[in-house]
């Protein structure tokens, strides 16, 4: 079934028998970012507005043990931009990359206990402000900002805490890296992309039919 696992969440709202796709990602990997856009785009050409997306907290600083180094996110979005995904990642600034993702993460785990709904709409927007107008995410005002913007108040202690737990819970279901998809027990490693180095540089194709095979299994669950 592609429901959504959490019958309640910390602020006690019921997300049983949400249709959801799951997505272990970091909030600052653009492959997700296109993985997630198209996504998106395809559920709204299908005229759904259903699956919707769960987006859990797979921190790649803690799965490195290091931050992420905003040059090779630059590398990442350039070769997006030229090969696959021109009309995104307009505004990508890499002097504003975040220097962590995990307030970030505590904010998108705030939104989800509000709703599903609000925190598919915060997970993308976080995205959206980072990938398409240069801002930092991990800045407490541009927190602020994007809270507010979808009736949120700061993140707490708990959804700090709840960002570690959703990290583990991916290492324990598998979770190999950076998007990985989950419709009922199936998972999808980066169904949107295949991505590949040859001769040092990237090589990055989109797959539309996998993505399409993503969402299908989705609503048919």
């Amino acid at each position: 079934m592609g429901l959504c696992p959490l019958a309640r969440d910390r602020a006690g709202a019921d997300t049983a028998g949400v249709q959801v796709i799951e997505v272990f990602a970091d909030v600052a990997c653009p492959f997700t970012h296109v993985g997630l856009r198209r996504l998106v785009a395809r559920r709204a050409a299908a005229g759904r507005d259903t699956p919707v997306l769960v987006v859990r907290a797979w921190p790649l600083e803690l799965v490195n043990g290091h931050a992420l180094d905003p040059g090779f996110v630059a590398e990442e979005v350039e070769a997006l931009r030229e090969q696959v995904a021109p009309d995104l990642f307009t505004g990508f600034d890499r002097s504003a990359f975040p220097a962590t993702s995990i307030p970030a993460f505590a904010l998108a785990h705030a939104a989800y206990a509000a709703g599903p709904v609000t925190g598919e709409r915060v997970s993308l927007a976080l995205r959206h402000a980072l990938f398409e107008e240069g801002r930092d995410i991990a800045s407490d005002a541009v927190l602020r900002a994007v809270a507010a913007a979808h009736g949120l108040g700061p993140p707490d202690v708990r959804d700090v805490a709840a960002v570690h737990a959703e990290w583990e819970d991916g290492r324990r279901r598998g979770v190999v890296g950076s998007p990985h998809f989950f419709v009922g027990t199936g998972g999808y490693f980066c169904p949107a992309l295949h991505i590949s180095r040859v001769d040092g540089e990237l090589q990055i194709r989109a797959d539309a039919d996998a993505l399409e095979r993503v969402l299908a299994a989705a609503i048919a669950a």
